[in-house]
């Protein structure tokens, strides 16, 4: 059985009724088209794109937060569209989002320290102030971070210092699955490297499974199992991460390719 799996999912938007009668309808945007994946637990699954092509409205759509207009979404048996919402606000905890850009993502009145805090609470309650401070010392060590900074804000941190904050948040809640949405594209190139590296000893350590989003084909071989390319709403190529790299059978595939810049 497959850990997470997506079953002809489709997302679709517009087509509703307009006008005072109710005669016409906006348009229908196919964002997500029958697209079917599956990944084994502790796997990379790099899903590669240019701008548009409907991979944020999936990994939404994986965390729940956009219904599928049609398929499902298995998570390790369960069908996670068919749990009541008060089940899917526990389920909720097992899979986490990092996103492109983490000084957004951030709550700029928090202190990493309160950032850190409140998430590991969602999961578990301290018995005193100590023990949860001591969790914030050994979450940021895991991410590389000084645990002396624990009392500064965002606007303090660089931006690879604060994706690392903004990765150690996501881990807080000890998820089984963490969907990473362009987590290094508004980074310098010198520090993708270094989250990257992160990213897959972090997947290696908590025995996590991963979805990696970028538009970068490149960025995504360097640390993904296996890759799925999707092009307006459909997945055109899948299969294994070197494969895909190294021979690929579709056109845009090839076009991808032809942008990668070696890190």
């Amino acid at each position: 059985m497959a850990f997470l799996e997506l079953k002809d999912v489709c997302v679709q938007f517009g087509g509703e009724k307009t006008g005072l009668i109710g005669l016409s309808r906006t348009p229908v945007v196919k964002a997500v088209n029958h697209v079917s994946l599956s990944l084994q637990k502790g796997e990379i699954l790099g899903l590669v794109g240019e701008s548009g092509c409907g991979k944020s409205t999936l990994s939404r759509t994986i965390m729940q937060l956009q219904k599928p207009t049609s398929g499902s979404i298995w998570l390790e048996g369960v069908d996670l569209s068919a749990l009541s919402s008060k089940e899917m606000r526990k389920r909720r905890l097992d899979f986490q989002m990092v996103f492109q850009d983490p000084y957004a993502s951030l709550n700029p009145r928090f202190t990493v320290y309160q950032t850190l805090a409140e998430a590991i609470s969602t999961r578990k309650k301290p018995k005193s102030k100590e023990e949860m401070r001591q969790w914030v010392i050994d979450l940021m060590d895991q991410v590389g971070l000084n645990p002396m900074m624990m009392n500064k804000y965002p606007h303090e941190f660089s931006g690879g210092q604060r994706q690392r904050v903004a990765i150690a948040r996501a881990l807080a809640p000890e998820p089984k699955l963490i969907i990473a949405d362009e987590p290094v594209s508004a980074l310098d190139v010198s520090i993708q490297s270094q989250i990257l590296n992160l990213l897959s000893d972090l997947v290696k350590n908590f025995n996590l499974t991963m979805i990696f989003i970028s538009h970068d084909l490149g960025v995504v071989h360097y640390i993904a199992d296996r890759i799925a390319i999707m092009q307006s709403g459909s997945i055109v190529e899948y299969g294994d991460a070197e494969e895909v790299f190294t021979s690929p059978q579709n056109d845009y595939t090839r076009s991808l390719l032809d942008s990668v810049v070696e890190l």
